[in-house]
């Protein structure tokens, strides 16, 4: 006969109608696709899941959650720097590695020490040809002092006193002046522009100055023009 309505609900009240006629008890049969409890798909066959799915599910999450762990704790762990060798690679390796690292690490400390040093000096090399350039360009003016000074145009005044000024000015600075009489002759700081026989001398001496020299330390920079007297 025709119906109408769930399918479900005629099959259960058809076989509640011949249970009723047989006098046994109704046989419900669930076949829906999802079991409403677990929601799990059911099977054609009408069985659910194998028993051992369930577990066997239980068992791969729990792997995962313990090698998750053992990698946490893995993380965690600090290894030492003379531990930490690359993989494949002996220990050896390593060790000489890191002695050609330090090598090049006491090459390059060696190098920049010298370079510093280099640079030091070459600092004070251009510092002093700068003040050796100045007190060369002040020589002619030291001469025309010393002029005026032996000519007794320098005895007193204000340009008297200038000139002593510059002249004690320029020996903050390292200039001395080379001017001594009766003192061996010296051919690095002189300048022997006559010879005349003297008395009572053993070796060359310095018996009259021409023109001053000049020195800054122990570099000449202008040797004195002098007379000689030699032993007769």
């Amino acid at each position: 006969m025709p119906h109408h309505g769930n399918e479900e609900e005629h099959n259960t009240s058809a076989s509640q109608q011949n249970t009723q006629g047989n006098g046994q008890e109704p046989v419900i049969r669930d076949n829906r696709k999802v079991d409403p409890v677990t929601g799990q798909a059911r099977h054609p066959g009408g069985g659910q899941s194998a028993p051992g799915a369930g577990s066997r599910a239980g068992a791969a999450d729990s792997d995962g959650d313990a090698l998750a762990q053992a990698e946490e704790i893995l993380n965690g762990v600090d290894v030492p720097a003379e531990e930490s060798v690359a993989q494949g690679a002996p220990a050896g390796s390593a060790g000489a590695e890191a002695a050609e690292l330090r090598n090049d690490l006491l090459r390059l400390q060696a190098e920049y020490v010298n370079y510093r040093k280099r640079v030091e000096r070459d600092r004070a090399v251009a510092g002093e040809m700068a003040v050796i350039g100045v007190l060369n360009s002040l020589l002619p003016v030291l001469d025309d002092v010393d002029a005026a000074r032996q000519h007794g145009d320098l005895t007193d005044g204000p340009f008297a006193a200038i000139a002593t000024k510059l002249e004690n000015a320029l020996k903050t600075y390292g200039l001395v002046r080379i001017d001594e009489t009766g003192v061996e002759f010296d051919p690095t700081i002189h300048e022997a522009l006559i010879q005349q026989p003297g008395e009572d001398i053993e070796v060359d001496t310095v018996s009259q100055v021409l023109r001053s020299g000049y020195k800054s330390g122990d570099r000449v920079l202008r040797a004195a023009q002098v007379i000689v007297a030699v032993p007769a």
